[in-house]
């Protein structure tokens, strides 16, 4: 169990060291995604709290770094925490951190990341997957109350902006009763939504040849361009996997095509 704590841990490290690197750059020009930076804009010189609705892949990762860093909290930390990758008891501890001894292989306190995140960003992916009870304390954290770290009497307080994520349907969730009405209210002060590839034509040869350009020169490799029948390929494919998939495409053209064109 512990074991398995300090793995999904270390994987979310890895999660906000990515994004901390990042550029936060929204890549297109079509308009819903310039509509998108407009109002990620007014968003970011808000301190409201702020739900990314969209598919995986479409990029609301980056489009949390950039409600931050466009916010007077940039200069602050910017923490991630993927929902789904804990279980109830250990995404509790993961937010709220635990005092030592709260349970088995707690061998010292625990700062929970809301408490890392005070003065800035605190960017909850794949909240959907919350569950019941750990909806109920950010719930409370949101209503400004204090809260307390598994298994402590302490009461904490924090200053922290909330940007959540999903790819799930929460309205669907809340008819349900598996997401708390109550809290989507909360989350939704102001809801983005990010629009996937397929309503982008006009971006993905674009975004390709961004992907290209950078990934060549991060593997070392040789000079390579989009073939025709690529670029064919790439205009009437329906990319469920959005830009990620096509990120991912691009690598991989780059790291089997035997010439400079990628067929």
């Amino acid at each position: 169990w512990l074991e398995q704590f300090r793995r999904i841990e270390s994987a979310n490290e890895q999660l906000r060291g990515q994004l901390k690197k990042s550029t936060a750059r929204l890549l297109g020009d079509c308009p819903p995604i310039r509509e998108l930076r407009t109002q990620l804009a007014k968003v970011g010189a808000t301190d409201v709290t702020t739900l990314i609705l969209g598919e995986s892949g479409t990029g609301k990762e980056v489009a949390s770094n950039l409600v931050h860093e466009l916010s007077t909290r940039s200069a602050g930390p910017f923490v991630a925490v993927n929902c789904a990758a804990f279980s109830e008891s250990l995404l509790e501890s993961e937010l709220f951190g635990h005092e030592k001894g709260a349970f088995t292989g707690a061998d010292s306190r625990r700062i929970g990341q809301f408490e890392r995140a005070s003065g800035g960003t605190i960017f909850l992916d794949e909240v959907g997957e919350m569950s019941l009870s750990c909806q109920s304390k950010l719930l409370r954290l949101l209503e400004g109350m204090p809260f307390q770290r598994l298994g402590g009497s302490e009461s904490i307080q924090t200053d922290v902006r909330i940007v959540a994520a999903t790819n799930r349907n929460l309205d669907e969730m809340v008819r349900q009763r598996f997401f708390r009405e109550d809290l989507w209210y909360r989350l939704r002060v102001v809801e983005l939504h990010m629009p996937p590839l397929r309503e982008r034509s006009d971006d993905i040869i674009s975004l390709a040849q961004y992907f290209l350009e950078k990934l060549t020169v991060e593997m070392g490799a040789s000079h390579r361009q989009f073939s025709d029948a690529s670029i064919d390929l790439m205009l009437n494919y329906n990319w469920p996997g959005n830009v990620r998939e096509l990120r991912n495409a691009v690598e991989r053209g780059i790291v089997l095509c035997t010439e400079d064109e990628i067929m």
